[in-house]
């Protein structure tokens, strides 16, 4: 009789000590606050699902590829999106259109043969020795002919004269030579 009486304090003692968090998780207030958990839970994934579509329409131009995509953000819950992620093109459709355009439109530039000054951008002939805008020197003159020569011909092909190294270069050469010097000069 004994044993039944401190067993039945005991099972009351233990009641009276999870008996608040019992309580708690029978009444309404955890209903709601499970109940709105979990349409904020709901709501984020198909936010990240509805992303990833917004996301793969902006990058992916195969209709099916962006519907997998899609597929693929809503049946991982949330790890879906960050696999996406990882595999997702690097570049928006707009982006790689743009850049198409800017290329079809240098390559129509060079094909016109139109040419232009390096350092103010002003039109220039093929023919011109100096920028008649900046005064850039453009091109060398062969020392016979005086014909515009381009920098990588080793002999005029107007009268066979042989090119020397460019005037500037040479001058480049020997300042990068006598430069030290001078250092070493002032350090004595």
């Amino acid at each position: 009789m004994t044993r039944l009486l401190a067993q039945t304090t005991t099972t009351t003692g233990d009641d009276s000590l999870f008996g608040g968090v019992n309580d708690f998780f029978e009444s309404g207030t955890w209903l709601v606050i499970r109940n709105m958990s979990l349409f904020f839970v709901a709501v984020f994934w198909l936010a990240t699902a509805f992303w990833v579509y917004k996301d793969a329409r902006r990058r992916i131009d195969d209709p099916w590829l962006v519907a997998m995509a899609t597929v693929l953000g809503l049946i991982p819950p949330f790890l879906g999106p960050i696999i996406y992620m990882f595999f997702r093109p690097p570049e928006y459709l707009d982006d790689v259109h743009e850049r198409d355009l800017e290329i079809k439109a240098m390559e129509e530039r060079l094909s016109q043969g139109e040419l232009q000054c390096p350092v103010c951008r002003a039109d220039v002939e093929p023919q011109f020795l100096v920028c008649p805008v900046c005064t850039t020197k453009l091109k060398q003159a062969c020392t016979s002919c005086k014909a515009p020569l381009d920098a990588v011909w080793q002999i005029c092909p107007y009268c066979e004269t042989p090119v020397d190294t460019p005037t500037i270069v040479q001058e480049l050469d020997q300042w990068q030579i006598a430069e030290p010097r001078r250092r070493r000069q002032r350090s004595e």
